[in-house]
């Protein structure tokens, strides 16, 4: 099918032109017709084919058609208008496009103000991680599109720049990787707020029932296109792996862009703190290479994707999952995945952003045992088995500067499920001792940190006890011959024992009254003493009345002062 045989508006058609667009791809082929009539769509495509203009072309016509005047018009042709247009459109209606990441945004921005230009339609992108000013500005002034993330888009709708009644057309691009993403209580918050009767479309290269449960739930009822049923990635990408150690991926890594010299080429990572490391080892090796993450700020991923889409020697871009939604980046000819993603579908928008166009592109996956589960869920989903590549060892280059360290003095090891920590543990890799998740033990005896052996406040009173009282235990008589103390022992500090009050070395306190010392023995309690049974067993408090042990002490006292007083009378009446 021909744009022209669509009967778009003539100034909508001429910008297609001007972009050199004359046969619609097979998505456009598909969508465009029933979105020019009105009815909602679930576009179902693999990434590449073009699924941005199968939404911004027939909404743009619909627009211009409602614009048009209706004078001098029979009642036929009004009917057909009011059929493919957006009726009483006004000024400060709009048509809403929500995308998960802001490099998406620009994309589909660019595609706004190109397709746009000579319509009079204007578009602009709202995302976060720029400043509030100039978007507000864009927006007061009025356009017909608005491309926004969910969460900045709310941030303005709650300042009340943004007004959520005016959306005449609401269109979810990549609508599964923003569940992914966590935006499905956003996307909610905004159908709540837009009008119920509003043009509802979808469009995704792999649609899932919780994106059509939510369209559902929302009053649409979308017409599925699908034109990949069968074909879960696009004809024209060759993939492959290679079955390496998970140490010996970076120097497959550099064999591999030397051997192939890309025109453009884009290596993922799944984890962001590896992007930079592997950049930096490219550069290091002769690779001139650029890393994009959600590290770096917006005006430096933008000014990143700036580069890389211009002719220069920095052709080679390392990036995450950030980079694979979406992004239409023209003369990419080989795609490299680092590790494999953990699901099946962000391997496929992986390898989606070569082969564009109609364009012939390769993509490798390096596979070490850590990716075995991964390459498992990829293989059931294409079902198929990935060809299996292999490189001869004179292709392997040798001469290699080393991996860059991480931040924590680590060198490369692979970076397993625990993310970009080495041992993949959540707490982090410890700086000495055996990993766990403890986290790292900082120096002195166990307890000391968090990996080490618990102390609990008995053994801390204990501690302070035997530096504190061991003169007090004194003062009861020398050790006997099972204490540590005994026959000049030192005791467990490795120090002579000594009196209370003397100095090192003096020895202990003289027996006093024939009593004998109690023995040190290593038990409970502040005395070491078996029986201990804590602080409040062992302080039993003043004699109470009633208390056998009290009433007995104060017999004897009474006894004996009645022995004393009566007895030296008997004793001197026996004298005399």
């Amino acid at each position: 099918m021909k744009f022209s045989e669509l009967n778009l508006e003539p100034s909508l058609l001429s910008a297609i032109e001007k972009l050199g667009y004359a046969e619609c791809t097979p998505i456009q082929a598909a969508s465009i017709p029933p979105i020019l009539e009105g009815r909602d769509v679930a576009g179902l495509a693999q990434t590449g084919t073009g699924k941005t203009a199968a939404f911004v072309i027939p909404l743009m016509d619909r627009i211009l058609k409602g614009r048009l005047s209706q004078e001098n018009m029979t009642d036929e042709q009004k009917l057909e208008l009011q059929k493919r247009s957006l009726t009483d459109w006004r000024a400060q209606n709009f048509v809403l496009v929500l995308v998960p990441t802001r490099e998406l945004a620009e994309q589909v921005q660019d595609n706004i103000i190109k397709l746009g230009e000579d319509c009079g339609l204007r578009g602009f992108a709202i995302y976060g991680g720029t400043g509030y000013d100039r978007q507000k500005d864009a927006l007061k002034n009025g356009v017909e599109f608005i491309v926004a993330t969910p969460g900045r888009l709310i941030d303005l709708y709650k300042e009340n720049v943004v007004d959520l009644k005016q959306v005449r057309a609401i269109v979810f691009d990549e609508a599964d990787r923003m569940f992914d993403m966590g935006f499905k209580d956003d996307m909610k918050f905004i159908l709540q707020r837009v009008p119920r009767e509003r043009h509802f479309l979808v469009y995704s290269a792999t649609l899932n029932f919780d994106v059509l449960n939510t369209a559902y739930q929302f009053g649409a009822d979308p017409v599925e296109v699908n034109v990949s049923k069968d074909q879960p990635r696009a004809e024209n990408v060759k993939d492959e792996i290679f079955h390496v150690g998970n140490s010996d991926k970076p120097q497959y890594l550099v064999s591999i862009l030397k051997k192939h010299n890309p025109k453009q080429a884009i290596v993922f990572s799944n984890f962001k703190a590896n992007v930079e490391r592997i950049a930096q080892y490219l550069s290091d090796n002769g690779v001139p290479a650029m890393g994009i993450s959600s590290l770096l700020t917006q005006a430096q991923r933008t000014r990143v994707m700036d580069q890389f889409k211009a002719e220069n020697e920095k052709n080679i871009l390392v990036a995450t999952d950030v980079a694979a939604r979406g992004l239409d980046i023209k003369g990419v000819d080989l795609v490299v995945n680092f590790e494999l993603p953990m699901d099946a579908e962000s391997y496929v928008h992986r390898i989606g952003r070569t082969g564009r166009a109609g364009a012939e592109g390769r993509a490798v996956s390096l596979v070490s045992d850590r990716d075995v589960d991964s390459l498992s869920r990829v293989e059931d989903y294409l079902k198929h088995k990935l060809e299996i590549g292999w490189m001869e060892d004179s292709d392997l280059i040798k001469d290699l500067k080393p991996f860059p360290r991480e931040d924590r003095g680590r060198s490369f090891d692979g970076g397993g499920r625990g993310g970009d920590r080495p041992q993949g543990g959540r707490g982090g890799p410890r700086r000495d001792g055996p990993p766990g998740r403890g986290g790292p033990r900082r120096d002195g005896p166990p307890g000391a940190g968090r990996g080490g052996e618990r102390r609990g406040p008995r053994d801390q009173r204990d501690q302070r006890d035997t530096r504190d009282n061991r003169d007090r235990r004194d003062v009861r008589g020398p050790a006997v011959a099972s204490g540590p103390r005994a026959e000049g022992k030192p005791d467990i500090r490795g120090n002579e024992p000594r009196r209370q009050g003397a100095k090192p070395g003096q020895g202990p306190r003289p027996q006093q009254n024939g009593q004998q010392r109690r023995p040190a023995i290593h038990g409970k309690g502040p005395n070491k003493d078996p029986n201990y049974r804590g602080a409040r067993a062992a302080y039993k408090g003043p004699p109470r009345k009633g208390d056998p042990v009290a009433q007995g002490s104060v017999v004897k006292k009474v006894a004996g002062f009645f022995k004393k007083l009566f007895g030296e009378s008997a004793e001197s009446k026996k004298k005399t």
